[in-house]
């Protein structure tokens, strides 16, 4: 499911930003809805589960800890050091 959604999580996509979250959200709403864009009826409910969808999102990746050897790649340059 949603195979064309990529993976935005460091070191991945460590410069993902909300325009990466709002597209997969919308990727994502667009497969489990069935619909590439909603009728005018359902367009208040589209918008609102992408926003919730990505909002979503943005709080895993805020909230997912990295370890392993690539966790360096996922620490911009700045904060490392």
């Amino acid at each position: 499911m949603c195979r064309n959604i990529k993976t935005l999580r460091p070191p991945v996509t460590p410069d993902a930003d909300e325009e990466d979250f709002h597209a997969a959200a919308l990727q994502y709403v667009r497969k489990v809805s069935g619909f590439r864009a909603p009728a005018a009826h359902n367009r208040e409910a589209f918008d609102r589960a992408v926003d919730a969808v990505a909002e979503a999102t943005a709080r895993l990746l805020a909230e997912l800890e990295v370890r392993g050897p690539h966790a360096r790649a996922a620490v911009p340059a700045e904060a490392a050091g």
